[in-house]
């Protein structure tokens, strides 16, 4: 292995699982952020670790599917080397099925997930009891045991002590040294290259202990329970804004409607707003592999909705092309 350091520019989610993956494996990695971990998406609050639906498959959705069975499994060895937890809990998720058109739909869908998660979760039809769920017409719910969540704050903390327990720190800086650079920086990467920008996205966060319940998917919103005693709830996607880091009438909207779909949420104290920009890739897949032009380059960028949950896979997946220079990227994910 050399003994130049492997550069990691961008102390997001992407930035730090891979740093984390490369230490596991003895590489000399150095982080360097231009303003604090998390500043960008990966410190929002919702955390919603969820499967696209089991059809029409693809390489994106057989990667994200890999990443979340996994995604236990690599929490757990952050959370053992820092001492610190990652919020993370696959308790599953909830949909209601409006009609019977719906319901034909999630009967079909039961059956592909049958074949396509290999028995290692289940999309299943489950009777409403009118506890903690959402409104359904039907009367029935989808209940999926894939979905995942974690706080997305409390995983980057999880991350930073795991690094530090391996005494890797956090630098400030826009420019790295010599050696090989992963740029993992967000928005700002994805526009530098031409490859992307942000669709903002508003987030908010109520105190109200659910911890032990799944979270929900109705009418647009992602409701989180977390272990920390919250509930997150998100979030818009904007393609026009005036301010990217402010909070509006949307978010007002979007708190009304999640009390109007769950009552019990009417009381629960507000604690955080939240406005950020999340990296979307012209694709609107992860956009990782070499830099086109810049040798010894890399990008990971553009986890967009889904960057907690293919955090993991794309870690391991980043440093088998650095380390070993074998390339798993999938063909929609290519740079």
């Amino acid at each position: 292995m050399s003994s130049k350091a492997i550069w990691v520019m961008g102390a997001g989610i992407f930035g730090l699982s891979i740093a984390w993956e490369l230490a596991q494996r003895g590489a000399k990695v150095r982080v360097v952020e231009v303003a604090r971990p998390g500043a960008g998406s990966s410190g929002g609050l919702v955390g919603a670790m969820q499967p696209h639906v089991p059809e029409q498959w693809n390489d994106k959705k057989q990667f994200q599917l890999e990443s979340l069975l996994m995604a236990q499994a690599w929490w757990q060895a952050v959370e053992a080397a820092g001492g610190q937890s990652s919020g993370y809990a696959r308790l599953g998720r909830l949909q209601a099925v409006s009609d019977e058109v719906g319901l034909e739909l999630a009967q079909r869908r039961a059956e592909s997930a049958r074949e396509l998660w290999q028995g290692q979760a289940v999309w299943q039809l489950v009777r409403a009891t009118g506890g903690w769920e959402p409104p359904s017409p039907s009367g029935w719910l989808i209940r999926d045991t894939l979905s995942a969540r974690l706080h997305p704050r409390m995983a980057l903390t999880a991350l930073l002590a795991a690094l530090a327990s391996k005494c890797i720190q956090v630098e400030d800086g826009d420019s790295p040294g010599d050696g090989t650079v992963i740029w993992a920086t967000g928005v700002d990467g994805l526009r530098a290259m031409g490859q992307g920008d942000g669709v903002k996205g508003q987030a908010l966060s109520l105190a109200l202990d659910q911890r032990r319940l799944p979270q929900i998917y109705a009418d647009g919103l992602h409701i989180v329970p977390h272990a920390d005693g919250t509930i997150g709830i998100g979030s818009t996607s904007e393609r026009t804004w005036e301010n990217a880091h402010s909070t509006d009438g949307q978010l007002d909207a979007m708190h009304q409607k999640a009390i109007a779909l769950l009552p019990v949420l009417a009381k629960a104290p507000l604690l955080h707003r939240w406005a950020g920009l999340r990296p979307r890739a012209k694709s609107r897949a992860p956009l990782l592999g070499p830099w086109p032009g810049r040798p010894g380059h890399f990008v990971a960028n553009g986890g967009f909705k889904i960057g907690f949950g293919v955090a993991p896979k794309i870690a391991t997946t980043m440093s088998e092309l650095i380390l070993d220079g074998f390339d798993a990227i999938p063909p929609s994910f290519h740079t």
